[in-house]
């Protein structure tokens, strides 16, 4: 093709420009002054400078009063849960899904979280629909007690439709190298502690959507009963934010591991802390998962199994704790508003065995 062909192209009268091609500069640095406030919100000491940087600052001076600080990174977004807030137009809420995701998994080492950034991407920039995005943000770090201290918006014409997004972080934590947590610290007789969610979290909402949605037809608007609110409300809870409640628990009660239920379901996730050699043995009759999970199960006829290695089942949190720790642990977790029970304990593994199993049935 030669620079006469085009000349003579289709439009070739008119000039081309950023904003033709569906890019909004302006609506963008309107979305921009809208999240400044909730982002103060999230301001840590360390942090400096104000949003608009090319890059967050945090002052690392502070880990000065560590012996051997380790950094603990970790990213991760929301998944298909971000159509649902497309759907029903709430957007003030994903944001606490996202930083859950994140620092809940960078806690899971007893790291502290410090800072976190965020990533949007958007069709086209709607600067109140954005600025409700990272509100739910900043409150969901204000929630587990790191700064937001920058992130970026990028609008995708043609390859998004006009309400369509997504999100995802990553986070930074730290922790003392001599109170790392993990496998290496777990014993036989150790107490397995479940720590309640607050629903489905962010996983599994691929299955979850094409279940109750796709086969069951079920509207988004419809009021459950078994909820006491609409689907869409319950789908839409916010997954809870464990880190400071876990940082408590690490200054108060011996604790030698945690494991963060996200995908993969709480077997998977409790055997990814599981040393060799070792098994926890969970029983499904300490608790019974809510009612959203019977309904996904019912309304799709998944079998349990299916259920278990794809949802939480009401539990988003462990802590593996001596024995002798276990009381002042969950005296601590009541204290701070968290449901938390025993649910197994650290065996020998036998020779058929994994690292986790669920074991029993949940209690009705």
């Amino acid at each position: 093709m030669t620079a006469e062909s085009f000349e003579r192209a289709p439009h070739a009268d008119s000039a081309a420009s950023y904003a033709g091609a569906g890019v909004d500069i302006e609506a963008g640095d309107r979305a921009v002054e809208l999240m400044k406030e909730w982002v103060r919100k999230t301001r840590r000491p360390e942090v400096l400078g104000g949003l608009g940087g090319f890059a967050g600052l945090f002052d690392a001076s502070a880990l000065k009063r560590y012996e051997r600080p380790l950094l603990a990174s970790a990213t991760d977004g929301v998944g298909t849960k971000v159509d649902l807030a497309r759907r029903l137009g709430v957007y003030d809420t994903i944001g606490h899904d996202l930083v859950g995701m994140v620092v809940d998994d960078i806690v899971v080492c007893g790291a502290e979280p410090l800072f976190m950034t965020d990533y949007i991407c958007v069709g086209k920039v709607h600067p109140e629909r954005v600025a409700a995005i990272v509100k739910g943000i900043a409150e969901g770090c204000v929630l587990a007690g790191c700064a937001l201290v920058g992130g970026e918006t990028a609008e995708h014409p043609g390859l998004l439709g006009e309400d369509d997004f997504d999100v995802a972080g990553a986070g930074t934590g730290v922790v003392e190298a001599d109170r790392l947590l993990g496998p290496d610290r777990i014993r036989t007789g150790d107490t397995v502690i479940a720590m309640a969610s607050s629903g489905l979290h962010s996983n599994g909402y691929s299955l979850v959507r094409h279940v109750l949605l796709d086969r069951a037809g079920m509207a988004l608007e419809a009021h459950v009963e078994e909820f006491s609110r609409t689907l869409g409300e319950e789908l839409l809870e916010p997954t809870k934010i464990y880190s400071l409640d876990c940082l408590a628990l690490t200054r108060t009660a011996e604790v030698h591991a945690f494991s963060h239920v996200t995908g993969g379901g709480l077997a998977n996730n409790l055997a990814r802390v599981v040393p060799d050699g070792l098994h926890a043995v969970v029983d499904r009759s300490t608790w019974t998962p809510g009612p959203v999970f019977d309904l996904v199960g019912k309304a799709g006829r998944v079998e349990r199994l299916e259920l278990e290695k794809t949802l939480n089942m009401g539990v988003g949190m462990i802590a593996i704790v001596p024995e002798a720790s276990a009381d002042v642990a969950l005296t601590l977790l009541a204290d701070r508003g968290v449901d938390a029970w025993v649910a197994g304990e650290i065996t020998e593994r036998g020779d058929h065995t994994t690292g986790a199993a669920l074991t029993g049935e949940y209690a009705s």
